[in-house]
């Protein structure tokens, strides 16, 4: 496949590029033209290389919910949160971008060269400010990530160490007026240490893909069928959590400050009326 280019001063360039700090003198991309997705509600997500299963199951709820409201997902293919949000998007039949730090002829990192084929073949496209064969820098990376959330209306972070390379990202995303928001972790790991000290000092705390729709500016389907929810505090305390993309049940019962028997009793309340199911040790919405 023929990678295509745009020059700074081509009008068909993304006028969201053209005005950030240090903006891209060229852009090559594969797949969809960049300019067509411009006129769509998009959300960078981003987070660790290496993420937990909260950080996996929290990306991949979340951005499940944003791909069927129509919002376009903005990565980087690294390795961890971007890959998972990435294969989240296309799983539920999404469009998505993914900007490399590479040239478009080397897919970096080389063990994601199948999704980046996914992501074109189906409606998206892969973005680089680097000549197709040029070599990879370290600053590369970090350059990358400006273009990230210089590309989307919101930055979601959904788990970051305080020191990792999505701070930069962050901090680009502010600098550009983009609205940041971040998932709250468990304050002993320090796997959220970054979401935390984001949402500690002005990051919109996400609990929920509404949290994300509201800021997009998209009001919030109602719960599927539109039935109403019958449930007593505790459940409706479950509930939120689990459809927030908390699963395990040892920190639903942390989460919603429940003992043993008041989460049981929860839990099966949800599950008997048909809200939840359990699945391998976890919980999700039916």
């Amino acid at each position: 496949m023929r990678v295509n280019s745009l020059k700074h001063d081509d009008p068909d360039f993304p006028q969201l590029l053209r005005h950030i700090p240090s903006p891209p003198k060229q852009l090559f991309w594969l797949g969809a033209h960049p300019k067509s997705f411009l006129d769509k509600p998009r959300v960078a997500v981003v987070g660790s290389r290496q993420a937990s299963s909260y950080g996996a199951q929290v990306t991949e709820r979340l951005v499940n919910a944003l791909t069927k409201a129509g919002v376009v997902i903005v990565s980087g293919l690294a390795l961890g949160i971007d890959s998972i949000a990435h294969a989240a998007c296309l799983r539920a039949g999404g469009l998505t971008i993914a900007v490399l730090p590479s040239g478009l002829n080397q897919i970096y990192p080389a063990s994601h060269l199948g999704l980046a084929k996914q992501i074109v073949e189906n409606g998206g496209c892969l973005i680089s400010e680097y000549p197709p064969s040029a070599e990879i820098y370290q600053s590369n990376f970090i350059a990358r990530n400006r273009l990230i959330s210089g590309l989307a209306d919101v930055l979601l972070i959904t788990e970051a160490a305080k020191h990792s390379g999505t701070m930069h990202s962050a901090g680009f995303a502010l600098e550009q007026g983009r609205s940041v928001m971040a998932v709250p972790g468990n304050i002993n790991s320090l796997g959220s240490e970054g979401c935390n000290s984001l949402i500690k000092n002005g990051a919109t705390p996400v609990t929920s893909v509404d949290d994300v729709l509201v800021e997009l500016g998209i009001d919030p389907k109602p719960l599927q069928g539109s039935r109403a929810f019958r449930a007593g505090p505790n459940e409706q305390k479950i509930f939120d959590l689990i459809r927030s993309g908390i699963s395990d049940q040892r920190q639903l019962a942390a989460a919603a400050r429940l003992n043993g028997s008041q989460l049981s009793a929860a839990l099966r309340g949800l599950e008997i009326n048909g809200y939840i199911r359990a699945e391998s040790g976890s919980w999700s919405l039916k």
